[in-house]
Parts: structure tokens; sequence; C-alpha cells
């Protein structure tokens, strides 16, 4: 992971701010097209909820796992359409004060590999607060704010070298297969190996059953599932990437 804790916190910061101003021109009832089954209601709901959660772990801090099932109960309660913003700006702003005041050697509960969990958890909210804010925009048919390359890399490094592998993933193939996913506007170049008992990702070579190529930010909107893939170059064979698509879905 190339990015440090303070860079995550400021994308964390810029991005919150960004979400509630998408929001506040749709309005809550309009619909979340990257994200079919919510309107922008849900929208902020769910990441006010998940700010305020990645709050408890880090702030008592949290040692064992806590997955939460129900958003709605550990908020107390949803708040009205007139205070939505005002009280996910709330969560937004109490989710980087614990950040900030977290010591380096924070010891706490993770899910994904990281140098510290400061670190994961820095990184984790400021991605996932961006691919919703990112969420919003379309909501509100809103132009999508940029992507600086490096940020964009960092997030697609996220899922293939953190998400992708991980065991609960449904992503695997009989007889093997391999994807290549280069940046052309950043070093980051990845492959990822498919096979029947998992996948593992790591430097990016040639000799990919499939290789796909655009811009760090565009990469970054496709495989997590948002707009940009026709953005992309697709060399080779193109149902490995098809099938990285539709296994892979990070929808919430």
């Amino acid at each position: 992971m190339k990015m440090e804790v303070a860079e995550h916190l400021t994308a964390l910061e810029i991005e919150g701010r960004r979400l509630a101003a998408a929001a506040a021109v749709s309005g809550p009832d309009a619909e979340v097209p990257s994200c079919p089954d919510w309107v922008v209601r849900d929208l902020v709901r769910h990441q006010g909820g998940v700010h305020r959660w990645a709050t408890g772990i880090v702030a008592t801090p949290r040692c064992e796992p806590w997955d939460v099932e129900d958003l709605e109960e550990l908020a107390g309660a949803w708040p009205s359409d007139a205070s939505l913003l005002e009280w996910f700006l709330e969560g937004h702003q109490a989710l980087l004060a614990a950040l900030a005041k977290a010591e380096p050697d924070l010891a706490c509960w993770t899910f994904l590999r990281a140098p510290s969990p400061l670190a994961m958890w820095s990184r984790r909210q400021a991605h996932e607060t961006t691919v919703h804010r990112v969420d919003a925009e379309l909501a509100a048919g809103l132009a999508l704010s940029p992507l600086l390359p490096s940020f964009a890399a960092d997030g697609v490094d996220e899922l293939l070298r953190c998400f992708v592998p991980r065991p609960k993933v449904n992503l695997r193939a009989d007889p093997p297969r391999t994807l290549r996913v280069r940046c052309l506007d950043d070093p980051g170049d990845w492959l990822v190996e498919i096979g029947p008992e998992g996948t593992d990702t790591r430097e990016g070579s040639d000799g990919a059953d499939c290789s796909v190529s655009g811009s760090a930010a565009d990469l970054y909107l496709s495989l997590w599932n948002r707009p940009g893939r026709e953005h992309l170059t697709v060399e080779g064979d193109g149902s490995t990437l098809a099938m990285f698509l539709e296994r892979v879905q990070v929808r919430w």
C-alpha cells in the first residue's frame, strides 16, 4: 500500500462532504442507478451507519469481530429526512476525529490485510465513502468528481489484493485463469490468479489469459461495479474479465 494514513484521511474528509452535497441536490427519494434497490435515503443511511460502526471499532477500541447485520440498530433509529444530512455529517466527522486521534500502534479488529489496523480502517473508509459518493453523484445526475490516479490505483489494489483473495469471495476457476489489470496513468499493475481453490494477486506480468487496461479512475469505477467499463481496453479472453465482474459484485 503506497498511500499514508494522512492521505486516506484527507480523501475521507473530501469524499464525505461530496457525498452529502450530492445527496442535497438529488433529494432523499432519488433512485441510485448503481445500487438498483436503493434510493438516496438508503445510501446516506447506509454510509452514515458504516461510519458509526467503524468509529465504534476504532475509538473503543474493539478487538473482537463485529459484523453488524442491522445498521439501524447500531444507529439507534434512522433520522428524519430533514435531519438526514446533518446526521450523516456528524457521523462522518466523528469517524475522522477517531482516526486522527488514534495512535499508530492502535490494536483493534480488522478484516482486511494492511500494515496496521489504523492503516486498514483509514483506507477502507476512504474508499467505501468514495464509491458511495460516486453513487450519490450518479443519483443526482452530476458529473463525477475526478479521482487522483494514485488514489484510484490504491482502491484497485485494495480490491484485488485484499478483498478478492478472501475465502468468502466466490471467484474460482478450473482450469485456472489469469487476469492482468494495468493502469495507464499510474504504475499499478496486478496479476489476478484465479484457481479452483481461490484467488491470489501479485504484481502484473505478460502472458495473462486476459489483460484489461485503462486509467486508474476507470479501472477503479469498473471493478467496483460502477460506470467506466466502456473506456477500458480488453485483450485476450474477455470471458475471464466477464467472470470476474459477474462474481465480484460489490454494490453495498
